[in-house]
């Protein structure tokens, strides 16, 4: 089958769209645990860039679940495949000149070094968004842990699953002792350098 797949190339490259745009493009993957902040900091994060002319575009767990990945559960496999699809998702949008925002649980370390592998160390920017169990329990913005503690939900990461830290992310933040907004503006300044903006 993949003798039969040939790339088309097209006239249009990713040099011609970052120049269009006057930014680089990557991906800032955002992971910790369910209700850690994730998705919440992503957003402001992603405000911030828009404001600056930066054109991005954000994954989301849920949003993505609900679409392209909606025939996978959570077990171990499936939980790795999830992430490899997204993966492969980022990196078009990479590739499409965009700074792309992921927002994903995303447990395992050995898939966050495949997502490295997939869209090149020098496009992935690792921020570990560091909540403790018991404050994201405390929370509970879904319901989930509430659900996970009465069996209802299996494979429930921090409680019947495990969560791999990142031993050395980009950027960590700790929400329980950092703002949202200290946290956002913290993060710009980490990815000015990458942006490579010509008026700045």
């Amino acid at each position: 089958m993949s003798k039969n797949i040939i790339p088309h190339s097209y006239q249009i490259s990713k040099e011609n769209r970052l120049a269009s745009n006057n930014h680089s493009s990557f991906v800032l993957w955002f992971t910790g645990l369910s209700g850690s902040g994730k998705s919440t900091i992503a957003n402001v994060v992603e405000q911030k860039l828009f404001q600056r002319g930066i054109n991005t575009y954000t994954l989301d767990g849920d949003n993505i679940r609900k679409g392209i990945n909606k025939d996978l559960s959570f077990s171990p496999g499936d939980r790795t495949e999830n992430i490899r699809r997204i993966a492969e998702i980022a990196n078009l949008l990479v590739d499409a000149g965009l700074v792309v925002l992921a927002a994903f649980v995303s447990p395992y370390k050995k898939d966050r070094e495949n997502i490295r592998t997939i869209v090149k160390d020098i496009n992935f920017v690792e921020i570990y968004i560091n909540t403790s169990v018991d404050e994201c329990e405390r929370r509970d913005v879904k319901g989930l842990y509430k659900r996970a503690r009465a069996g209802e939900i299996k494979n429930m990461t921090g409680i019947s699953a495990p969560y791999e830290a990142p031993e050395n992310p980009d950027i960590e933040i700790k929400t329980e002792n950092e703002s949202i907004e200290d946290a956002a503006e913290r993060i710009i300044e980490f990815i000015k350098p990458k942006l490579k903006l010509k008026n700045e």
